[in-house]
């Protein structure tokens, strides 16, 4: 092999990077055996970053566009001057490609509930997720920070970080929000902006920042979502007795479903007891048709149903137990399990309130017996 032919694979005349895997964030040039040749053309392309390294000190970052590396534009020391290495040179210069594009669509989420003080329900619960883009703002800082040696770089090593400073500073901001959970729907924008504003020193330091922040969904646990839909349910329903006689006429006007053959065979049944008790009537009656003097002028209405027991909810420790029938409240709170400190709720109220502070509940603690008389001597 010639000196030439020696020589031209000792150089390197273009460097450039270009990458298809969608989450490679850095990228090192691979350059063992070689020399960067002085003279050398560098191409950085649109969204992309060169991170020079030379004698493990970053030298120097280039931006977009196509340069020519000479002693005046870089302090790189090429093997045409150390021939008395015989064209080893003894000084590593490593280039390193970051991509300056967004990374989008990646996860945050809430692992555990996040405590709130809710102005309406009192101590919740609240769950939380989304998305969010990320890109590098400072490429010199995220090497140093972030990225080190590592000759390829994603965006998974670093995101696990990003999602828990994302979900400390999201629950400390969700806490001092004091926004109601039934309005957080309606303000996920403005939250996503002030969670955005507190992570941004954080971030900042890694050499990245956040362009887009986004909260998909505000959740409170499953048995709190239950109590709310059948709170919503009994809104919807309005008069108890209009909608009973709206099931009644729907059953009778589709009597091949088995509710409503169930239905009008208890209307049927109840027609013709009622035409029983009208010929008894007759039967019994006078050869005018009067009824006879013992006999009552009008039939005695039946008895009213009785009256539906209210049913109540208990909040504890951020949790609700419930619904329990107030009968059910003197047994608890005989029991110690229930103290007029207690919050309850029951359909119709504005939101908890201590059980000593209802009047519908002075009845449970009335039934409660006295504290024992003291123990003589003592």
């Amino acid at each position: 092999m010639g000196i030439l032919d020696f020589l031209s694979g000792e150089f390197i005349d273009v460097i450039h990077w270009t990458d298809d895997t969608r989450d490679t964030m850095v990228w090192r040039f691979e350059r063992e055996g070689h020399a960067i040749k002085m003279g050398a053309k560098l191409t950085v392309r649109e969204g992309q970053a060169a991170v020079f390294v030379h004698e493990g000190q970053l030298a120097d970052v280039f931006g977009p566009g196509l340069y020519q590396l000479e002693t005046n534009n870089l302090p790189i020391l090429t093997t045409l001057q150390h021939w008395d290495h015989g064209f080893r040179s003894p000084f590593k210069s490593e280039v390193y490609f970051v991509s300056t594009t967004r990374f989008n669509d990646l996860k945050w989420g809430t692992k555990n509930p996040v405590m709130a003080r809710d102005p309406e329900f009192g101590p919740v619960r609240l769950r939380a997720f989304g998305t969010y883009s990320m890109r590098v703002a400072d490429p010199a800082v995220f090497l140093k920070e972030i990225v080190g040696t590592d000759g390829e770089f994603t965006a998974e090593e670093i995101s696990f970080q990003i999602r828990n400073v994302i979900v400390q500073e999201f629950s400390r901001v969700i806490a001092a929000s004091g926004i109601p959970v039934l309005d957080m729907a309606a303000n996920t924008a403005d939250l996503g902006k002030l969670v955005t504003t507190a992570i941004a020193p954080t971030i900042a330091a890694y050499g990245l920042s956040i362009p887009e922040f986004y909260i998909e969904n505000i959740s409170l646990p499953e048995e709190v979502e239950k109590a709310m839909d059948r709170r919503t349910s009994m809104g919807v329903v309005g008069d108890l007795n209009r909608y009973t006689q709206y099931q009644a006429a729907e059953a009778l006007g589709n009597p091949a479903s088995a509710a409503g053959s169930s239905m009008a065979a208890g209307m049927g049944a109840g027609m013709g007891m009622a035409m029983g008790q009208a010929a008894a009537s007759a039967s019994v009656a006078g050869p005018w048709g009067a009824a006879p003097a013992h006999a009552p002028a009008h039939a005695a209405p039946p008895p009213p149903p009785p009256p539906v027991e209210p049913q109540w909810h208990i909040a504890e420790n951020g949790a609700t137990r419930g619904p329990f029938a107030q009968s059910q409240l003197a047994g608890m709170a005989a029991q110690g399990q229930l103290t007029r400190a207690s919050l309850v709720w029951s359909a119709g109220m504005e939101g908890w309130k201590p059980a000593g502070d209802l009047p519908a509940l002075a009845t449970v603690f009335a039934q409660m017996p006295p504290p024992p008389p003291p123990v003589p001597g003592a």
